[in-house]
């Protein structure tokens, strides 16, 4: 016997002693890499493995995979037969390895890095979610090569943050394994081992981050109030998942497979040939595709203006993601089609967004006058409308982005059906210099709002209090845009001052309606006869003044006492400004002519208040509550 022949003898009498087969292995098998102890029979094995392969017998069948050998001889049967074992044996030790060794992923502790969320304060134009294609140019000109080209160690982006899934020993013995699996032709097997042992554990950290698995008409049944806490839920989820679980096992099947030859017959083809990716794809796309499933579903759902802001929010997420999905995914051939979806969920997302600011609009547009808002207060609407808007501006930064085109004339007459519709042609948008588009939305919005409160103002009976519904609403109109400094920027000041003016209008109009006829009445027209007008006072038509003045006073007061003004400031100088009205008015009259009714009989049935209890009584006015009774002194006595 030659030294080759003797040293092949001697390899595969190292190998068939691990038979597993013909020992009859049980849980109690001993294991050749057991992660401690002496290691030198593990050597021993590889070594042997290493024999086999270098001291193949002559054979035509020995081009190729071992396992398809001729046994025409006795020495190539036992060579082939000692393969045959020893892949086995490889086989069963590196499934051990993966299971036995694996370290605990904290991964509560990774979903609450702070490193991985984005800044919660969206006024923040430098926020990590708004600035994604810049974090991704920072790095190194290595950030779109693919993997298969870095030669030592799989680079992270910083926003990564890979997860030691195995010691360095295991997995050392790891490669060590899979680079014999793969010399002999059983790449594939080895690949298939670790998507066997991985996959599930992939599956069950998506499942302790929080990741469920719901069908896209799960995710459309489910109420908003539970959608928006699973939205909030995922974002969080997404981040670890990708940056850390997914980036954990990428970096680990790189180590371990890299350059090493793991396509087979039954799986290559030529467009896309299994490679050291093969074992990522295998063991994490089923659980990337469940991930981002739910945000696909979210991007095709009912569209209503709710949603709004929590799909920018998915929509940011998956924005800051991105760059990363590319980094872990993109480059590898059997993984892409994870960052294709991504990427395509991304973009319906944006269509979604776009097309909930169109159906706002037209919400807007579509609400019924119906029945007017008790007292003239601001309308429900108003106030839904315009913190909407302060909302659209705190995202600004994204749906500046998304939002690229002004509202078109088409859309903004677009209310077939609607009640509104033949009056919609004379709303105009004013053109503003440099105007972005998102801000001639806002705009919009806020124009239709306004053609909205005019329909409802005309449902009151009383014109005065039609003009205190406008003056209410459009006064909190004004003043929202003032509290918030990107409402203003957005909408600017021509315009803003367009809303001021209008107040003022309606301010105006309301006091004319409601206090001219009453002013009237202190008036000295019709009060004299032919004569010297100090001698001429007629008594009667002067009772009369003052009985009209008393009633119409006293209609005033308990009526616009039920009326509300519910901003303090606004209420006050409404009073204020009636009472400078009144109240010098009622004190010239009253100096006037008093006494022309003092000296006559019941003068206390003509002057029934004081200039004080006027006073009293019109801090009544707007409280939106009928007026409490006064102990008016009486001025006659």
């Amino acid at each position: 016997m030659d030294g080759s022949a003797a040293e092949l003898e001697a390899a595969e009498r190292v190998v068939m002693r691990w038979d597993s087969a013909s020992a009859g292995a049980g849980a109690d098998e001993p294991m050749l890499f057991d992660g401690g102890g002496d290691r030198a029979e593990a050597d021993r094995f590889l070594r042997a493995v290493d024999d086999l392969r270098r001291l193949a017998p002559p054979s035509p069948a020995a081009v190729g995979s071992p396992r398809r050998l001729s046994s025409s001889s006795a020495s190539s049967a036992a060579w082939s037969g000692a393969v045959q074992v020893a892949m086995a044996r490889l086989e069963d030790e590196f499934r051990h390895v993966l299971s036995s060794r694996a370290l605990d992923l904290e991964i509560e502790a990774l979903a609450d890095l702070s490193s991985l969320s984005i800044n919660s304060d969206r006024s923040n134009s430098a926020s990590s979610a708004d600035l994604p294609a810049a974090a991704a140019a920072d790095e190194d000109d290595s950030v779109s090569s693919s993997i298969g080209r870095r030669s030592t160690a799989y680079r992270s982006l910083r926003s990564i943050r890979e997860i030691d899934l195995l010691p360095d020993d295991a997995v050392a013995d790891l490669r060590a394994i899979a680079s014999r699996m793969a010399a002999a032709g059983y790449g594939r097997e080895c690949a298939q081992v670790y998507a066997s042992v991985h996959k599930p554990a992939v599956d069950a950290s998506l499942r302790r981050l929080g990741v469920e698995r719901l069908s896209i008409g799960d995710v459309q049944r489910l109420e908003w109030d539970a959608l928006e806490a699973k939205i909030r839920r995922w974002i969080r989820a997404a981040r670890a998942a990708v940056r850390g679980v997914f980036a954990s096992e990428r970096r680990l099947c790189f180590h371990i497979f890299h350059d090493l030859p793991i396509s087979s017959a039954t799986i290559s083809t030529a467009s896309a040939p299994a490679t050291h990716d093969t074992p990522f794809a295998e063991a994490v796309k089923g659980a990337a595709l469940q991930l981002f499933g739910f945000a696909e579903a979210i991007s095709i759902g009912r569209r209503s203006p709710e949603k709004l802001f929590k799909i920018i929010d998915l929509h940011d997420a998956l924005s800051d993601l991105l760059p990363d999905v590319s980094d872990i995914f993109a480059a590898s051939k059997v993984a892409e089609s994870i960052y294709v979806q991504a990427v395509e969920i991304r973009s319906r997302l944006a269509d979604a967004v776009r097309g909930i600011l169109s159906e706002f609009e037209n919400a807007v547009l579509r609400d019924p006058p119906k029945t007017a808002v008790p007292g003239g207060t601001i309308h429900p609407l108003t106030r839904y409308v315009m913190n909407y808007s302060s909302l659209i501006c705190d995202y600004k930064v994204t749906l500046s982005e998304l939002i690229i085109s002004r509202p078109s004339a088409s859309a903004r007459l677009s209310a077939e059906g609607n009640e509104l519709a033949p009056s919609l042609a004379d709303l105009e948008l004013p053109e503003l210099e440099n105007q972005l588009p998102l801000a001639s939305h806002i705009v919009w919005i806020i124009v239709v709002l306004e053609h909205n409160l005019e329909g409802k103002a005309a449902l009151y009976k009383d014109p005065a209090l039609s003009h205190l519904f406008m003056m209410n609403n459009v006064h909190y109109i004004v003043h929202k845009v003032k509290d918030s400094p990107d409402l203003w920027g957005m909408i600017g000041d021509d315009y803003l001052k367009r809303l001021t003016g209008k107040f003022t209008v309606a301010a105006t109009n309301y006091q004319r309606t409601s206090w001219l006829k009453i002013l009237n009445c202190l008036r000295d027209e019709g009060l004299h006869v032919s004569g010297g007008f100090s001698s001429g006072i007629s008594k009667s038509a002067l009772r009369e003044r003052f009985k009209s003045f008393n009633a119409a006073f006293e209609d005033a007061h308990r009526v616009q006492s039920g009326w509300c003004v519910p901003d303090n400031q606004l209420r006050e100088e409404l009073r204020i400004s009636i009472a400078e009205k009144l109240l010098p008015a009622y004190r010239s009259f009253l100096g006037r002519f008093r006494h022309h009714i003092e000296n006559g009989k019941h003068p206390e049935l003509y002057i029934k208040y004081s200039v004080e209890d006027l006073e009293i009584a019109v801090g009544d006015f707007f409280e939106g509550v009928p007026p409490s009774p006064h102990n008016r002194r009486r001025s006659h006595g």
